[in-house]
This record gives structure tokens, C-alpha cells and sequence, in this order.
């Protein structure tokens, strides 16, 4: 009887888990990424970081797409050189249309963001499209950009998430615990 009810309470568990990560496509979800430009050459080597967010609302997850300021609420932050830039710093955020994230049939392929006379991140020969890849820049020219180093992304959990692991690790350890309990 008690390991049924102790299997019944671990099951309830993982479902509970399982359904606060589970997201519907057809749901709209904010989403949140770490950045890390490592720079290897030029004049300003070391690791500088950044994050950005954007609603995917607008997103079909066929094909190629891109969102920007103003279809994907995108916002940046990245902290480079002592100085802290945002989406607005970025050359064509006066139009509504830069930075921008890209997908490729619904998955992140990287991020497209430039700072005059200071960096591009994204991809030089695709500007249309993000990438990995971080750049020096003189200008807003980019035959000027000298590759100078990579970046790399992480997409930060939803607390959701993170709720629904706590949940299903204490209710294991509990379990655990009541069953040790019950044996001795």
C-alpha cells in the first residue's frame, strides 16, 4: 500500500514537472539569451558579455525568419570596452529594424548587432542574417569589419523550469526519505 502511494506521489510529481516545461508552440513565450564575445586578436582581446530577450510572438517556425525591435520586442544589452550598449546604440535601430535575432525553422541561429566605429556581431557576409561570429569595425562600413573572435549564446531557463525540477527533486527526496523511514 505505502509504495503505491509513495509511486502515486513521484508520478504526480513528474507530470507537475514535466507540464510547467512543456510550452505549446502556438503559445507566445519571452525568451532570454547570454552572450559571450571571446575576442582572440586585434587590439581589445578578452571576453566581454551581454544578454538580449524577444517575444517570439511573430514567430512560424518555417523557413527563415528574423525578429527585430519592432516585430519581436528585442531588447540587448552588451558590455563592451567599460561601456554598456543597448539595442538603441545599434546603427539601424532608428529604423525599426536592427538588431535583429534569426531563426531557421524555428531554431535560434544567432544574433545580428552593430555599433558604429566599435563592433558587429552577427555574420559579415549575410547581414541579413545573425551569426556567430564578432567583429571590429571602423564606421558602420562593414568591408572595414576584421573578424576578431567568436560568440557564443546560452538561452537562460525559464523559472518555470526550474520550479518544476525543485519540485520533482524534493518530492524524490522525500519519497526516498519516507521509504528509509518506513525500512528501519
Amino acid at each position: 500500500m505505502k509504495s503505491t502511494q509513495y509511486l502515486g506521489i513521484a508520478s504526480l510529481a513528474i507530470a507537475l514537472s514535466l507540464a510547467t516545461v512543456e510550452v505549446k508552440p502556438t503559445q507566445a513565450a519571452v525568451f532570454n539569451y547570454n552572450f559571450t564575445a571571446d575576442v582572440t586578436s586585434g587590439v581589445n582581446p578578452g571576453q566581454y558579455s551581454g544578454s538580449f530577450r524577444y517575444d517570439d510572438t511573430n514567430l512560424t517556425g518555417v523557413g527563415a525568419e528574423n525578429l527585430d525591435v519592432s516585430n519581436g520586442l528585442l531588447s540587448v544589452v552588451f558590455d563592451y570596452l567599460g561601456t554598456r550598449y543597448t539595442e538603441a546604440d545599434d546603427f539601424d535601430f532608428p529604423g525599426g529594424i536592427a538588431p535583429i535575432v534569426s531563426f531557421n525553422n524555428g531554431n535560434f541561429v544567432g544574433l545580428s548587432y552593430l555599433v558604429e566605429d566599435q563592433f558587429f556581431i552577427g555574420d559579415a557576409n549575410n547581414l541579413s542574417t545573425g551569426g556567430n561570429r564578432f567583429y571590429s569595425i571602423v564606421s558602420a562600413d562593414l568591408t572595414s569589419a576584421i573578424e576578431t573572435g567568436t560568440v557564443t549564446y546560452t538561452k537562460v531557463p525559464e523559472p518555470l523550469a526550474l520550479v518544476g525540477t525543485a519540485i520533482a527533486t524534493a518530492t524524490g527526496l522525500w519519497v526516498n526519505r519516507k521509504k528509509k523511514a518506513s525500512v528501519a
